[in-house]
């Protein structure tokens, strides 16, 4: 995701909040921010330019048309970071390690430690630096080494960024992003496994994104970058090394996915499939094996969990008459309850001939065994089962 970096990063650049500095950012990045600090300048130096960046993982190598998930986020956050004045990166070990998964390989020998910066392994420390950096004008992009951690940090991303517009009479924006892995990996246990989709979208303040493909990360990470609000970024280390094709249009500098706009990754007319990150892959696993059968599934990729796309999920349940819910998180207040219950509220509950009916991860805390990893978790024949269960078949 961080592909989309290098952009954002340009030498010697003055942060004065003016007029200027404003109409030095990109084209289509968003200028407003906060007010009162005209009187801070911030300069960096040239940054390296003996190095060759490259995208993580096989970028260089691979054909254009595929992208892998880690090149999606490594391409770009480069791309950010070298066309944006404003923005920096930080975390544990995203500098001369280039990131726990690579994602930001490279942009430490390009930029330099001060647009790319090591923290110490302190989540609520360097979370309120990216917040404080955010409110000064700066756009920082905060990287979390795995979203279990960001509980180290929730007071700073709840307290701080999520409601100092508001608290300010909208006088202080806090464009800062907040990414990393989410919910499961494979053999990580409890501590490490859990899915955030559902606690962060649960705050008014936040922006909450949540890619499948190559083409999901690089559209949502760039537009969270040209926000001036708090974005969280939910990504999934199981999708980092898989290759997805993506088109000339998606690699684009131009091209931004908007907050709040769903995809329907296959349509149907039959019963609708509604998931997110990589769960969506098990929603297309299964429509495929069912249209064997004769079912013929819509799979919608929500993208975005705040704000929600309720009139393309509505639209496709009053044309389906049928609703299945797929994530990995925990049944209870999950995302998947949040859909039915919305449902539930619009007239697409009186086109339902059947409940609407959720899979979701066990409700228990993620076992470490493999074997019970994977019953913790929806699987395809959860989600065949279920399918047939609503349709009656």
């Amino acid at each position: 995701y961080i592909a989309c970096l290098p952009k954002f990063l340009t030498p010697g650049c003055n942060l004065v909040r003016n007029e200027q500095s404003d109409s030095q950012l990109a084209e289509g990045a968003t200028s407003s921010g906060p007010r009162g600090f005209a009187n801070e300048s911030h300069h960096f130096p040239e940054p390296c330019t003996g190095h060759r960046l490259g995208a993580p993982g096989c970028l260089s190598t691979c054909a254009p048309e595929r992208q892998g998930g880690l090149e999606r986020s490594g391409s770009v956050g480069r791309s950010a970071v070298h066309a944006k004045e404003k923005v920096i990166l930080l975390g544990e070990e995203v500098a001369q390690y280039d990131g726990a998964y690579k994602v930001s390989r490279g942009l430490w020998k390009k930029y330099g430690d001060e647009r790319i910066i090591d923290t110490p392994i302190t989540e609520m420390g360097f979370a309120g630096v990216a917040v404080g950096a955010a409110m000064a004008g700066l756009k920082p992009i905060c990287e979390f080494m795995t979203f279990n951690f960001s509980m180290q940090a929730i007071d700073q991303i709840i307290n701080s960024a999520a409601k100092t517009f508001y608290m300010s009479a909208g006088h202080i924006n806090v464009p800062v992003v907040f990414r990393g892995p989410n919910g499961a990996a494979a053999g990580v246990g409890a501590q490490h496994s859990q899915c955030f989709g559902a606690w962060y979208s649960h705050c008014p303040g936040l922006k909450v994104v949540s890619p499948y493909s190559s083409e999901d990360a690089r559209g949502l990470l760039k537009a969270a970058i040209r926000d001036p609000d708090p974005v969280v970024i939910l990504e999934n280390e199981m999708l980092y090394g898989q290759q997805f094709p993506v088109s000339d249009d998606v690699l684009s500098k131009d091209f931004t996915i908007p907050f709040g706009k769903a995809k329907i990754e296959r349509p149907g007319k039959d019963i609708t499939l509604v998931s997110h990150s990589k769960s969506v892959e098990l929603c297309l696993e299964a429509a495929q094996s069912l249209s064997g059968q004769g079912i013929d599934c819509e799979v919608i990729n929500l993208r975005s969990l705040r704000p929600l796309d309720e009139e393309t999920i509505v639209k496709s349940v009053m044309k389906t008459n049928h609703l299945v819910t797929v994530e990995q998180g925990w049944p209870q207040s999950g995302i998947g309850s949040e859909i039915a219950a919305r449902i539930m509220e619009s007239e697409a509950f009186f086109h339902l001939d059947a409940p609407v009916i959720r899979v979701t991860g066990a409700d228990i805390p993620m076992p470490y065994n493999h074997n019970l990893e994977a019953l913790a978790l929806p699987q395809l024949k959860d989600v065949l089962e279920t399918v047939k269960k609503v349709l009656g078949a």
